[in-house]
């Protein structure tokens, strides 16, 4: 509506999915919700997790929007 595009990305794993490298934190490196910053094994960058999903989000509708065109 408007010239404006609504896109819905699928948020499974942003919040553990490192947006600098892609590495996943699963098994022992799991977190928890009580984990709201945590640094990536692979890459050593820090992350504050809500932060984080919020660029994993973005990444995936630029990406769909891309697709889409």
């Amino acid at each position: 509506m408007y010239g404006k595009n609504f896109v819905t990305v699928d948020s499974r794993n942003t919040t553990r999915t490192c947006h600098a490298c892609g590495h996943i934190m699963s098994g022992k490196e799991k977190l928890t919700l009580k984990d709201r910053e945590w640094i990536c094994p692979k890459c050593v960058i820090h992350h504050i997790r809500d932060v984080n999903a919020a660029k994993n989000i973005l990444a995936r509708v630029k990406s769909k929007l891309v697709s889409m065109h």
